[in-house]
C-alpha cells in the first residue's frame, strides 16, 4: 500500500486560560489532547462530533493556523507542525481550506476575478497574464458559474454560490487536500446536496482528498469514505463509512446515530437520549471522558482511559465494554 498522503500522531492542542486582573495562566482548555488518523490520497475522512468537542481546532491544527502543544502532523512523509516558513509556503498551497460561512471567508471588496486570481499569483502558477485569465474563467466552469459573475462582489451572490466560490479559490492553488469545516452547514437542505455533489465530482477530477468536520451525519453518510468519531478532544472510533453506519460499536457513536432522521416517510429511530451535559474541557474526567454521561459505564471506565483498538479489521474503537469478552 502508497503511504497516506496526511499522518496525524497523537495531536494536542490546550489553550490557556487567563484570569485575574493581571490576565496569569491559570487554567488550560484541552481542546484537543491526543487524536491520530490518517487520510489517504483521494480518500474523504470526516471527522464527527457534537459542538465543541475540537474538530475545527484539529483542521485549524492541520493547516498551521496556529502552533500545536504537542505531536505531529506529516504530509506525504514531510512534518508540516515545525516547518520553517519558507518551507510552509509550499505546503499551504497543498494543503486548503473551505470555511463555514461562505460570506466573511470571502473579501467583500474584492470581484471574484480578483480572488481566484489572489492564490494563482501568490504561488505563482500562471506564467502569464492570459494563463492566469484562463485558469480564473476555468475555475468558474469548474465549480459551474457564470463566467460574466467574474466582475461581480460576493454579496451579490446567493450562499451556496458563494460557496462554490470558496471552492474555486481553494482549488485554484491546485491542493492535494482540502479541510471543509463545517462547509455546507450555514446552507439550505437543497444547496447543501448540490454542494456535496459538487465536491464528490472535483475528488474524482481532481484526485483530492479530503477532510470532512461535520456533526450532520446524513451528509457524512452520502458522501465519506471512513468515519472518526471526536468526544471531548478524543477519537473515540474509526471506521469504515459502511461498518460504522451499520453496526457502530462506541456507545456515543451509537447516540449519535440514533439521533439521525431516516429517510423514508413515517420511518422512525429509537434515540438515544445521554444524560447530562459535555463536561468542560478545562477539567474533562478521567479515565474514559465519556463516562459521566454512557449508559454501560463501569467502575474501569471512572479510572483508566480506553485506547484506540482493532479486532483486526478496519474498525478502531477506544471503549472498556468493547474489550469485554462477548457472550
Amino acid at each position: 500500500m502508497s503511504p497516506p498522503l496526511l499522518q496525524v500522531n497523537d495531536l494536542k492542542k490546550h489553550f490557556p486560560v487567563k484570569k485575574g486582573l493581571f490576565g496569569r495562566k491559570s487554567e488550560w482548555v484541552y481542546a484537543v489532547d491526543g487524536v491520530s488518523f490518517e487520510i489517504a490520497r483521494g480518500e474523504t475522512l470526516s471527522l464527527v462530533g457534537e459542538s465543541g468537542c475540537g474538530k475545527s481546532t484539529v483542521g485549524r491544527a492541520i493547516l498551521r493556523l496556529f502552533d500545536i502543544t504537542a505531536g505531529q502532523v506529516i504530509l506525504d512523509g514531510q512534518r508540516i507542525d515545525d516547518a520553517h516558513p519558507s518551507t510552509m509556503r509550499q505546503m499551504r498551497r497543498r494543503v486548503q481550506v473551505v470555511f463555514q460561512d461562505p460570506f466573511s471567508s470571502l473579501n467583500p471588496r474584492m470581484r471574484v476575478r480578483d480572488i481566484l486570481a489572489e492564490p494563482i499569483r501568490n504561488f505563482g502558477l500562471a506564467k502569464s497574464a492570459i494563463d492566469l485569465e484562463t485558469r480564473v474563467t476555468a475555475l468558474m466552469d469548474t465549480v459551474r458559474l457564470p463566467r460574466e459573475a467574474l466582475n461581480r462582489r460576493p454579496h451579490e451572490f446567493s450562499g451556496g454560490q458563494r460557496q462554490r466560490i470558496g471552492i474555486a479559490r481553494a482549488l485554484a492553488a491546485e491542493p492535494e487536500l482540502i479541510v471543509c469545516d463545517e462547509a455546507v452547514s450555514a446552507l439550505d437542505v437543497s444547496v447543501k446536496a448540490q454542494i456535496v455533489n459538487l465536491l464528490q465530482d472535483l475528488q474524482r477530477e481532481f484526485g483530492l482528498a479530503l477532510l470532512f468536520i461535520s456533526h450532520d451525519l446524513a451528509i457524512v453518510e452520502h458522501m465519506t469514505h471512513r468515519v472518526a468519531v471526536m468526544y471531548l478532544g478524543k477519537i473515540v472510533e474509526v471506521a469504515p463509512r459502511h461498518e460504522i453506519f451499520a453496526a457502530p460499536r462506541h456507545p456515543y457513536t451509537k447516540a449519535l446515530l440514533s439521533a439521525v432522521p431516516l429517510p423514508e416517510p413515517g420511518a422512525q429511530r429509537n434515540p438515544i437520549i445521554l444524560k447530562g451535559d459535555v463536561p468542560s474541557p478545562i477539567s474533562p474526567p478521567s479515565g474514559c471522558r465519556f463516562h459521566t454521561r454512557c449508559p454501560y459505564v463501569f467502575d474501569r471506565c471512572r479510572s483508566e482511559e480506553p485506547q484506540l483498538r482493532s479486532d483486526g479489521g478496519e474498525q478502531w474503537v477506544a471503549c472498556h465494554l468493547d474489550a469485554l469478552p462477548q457472550g
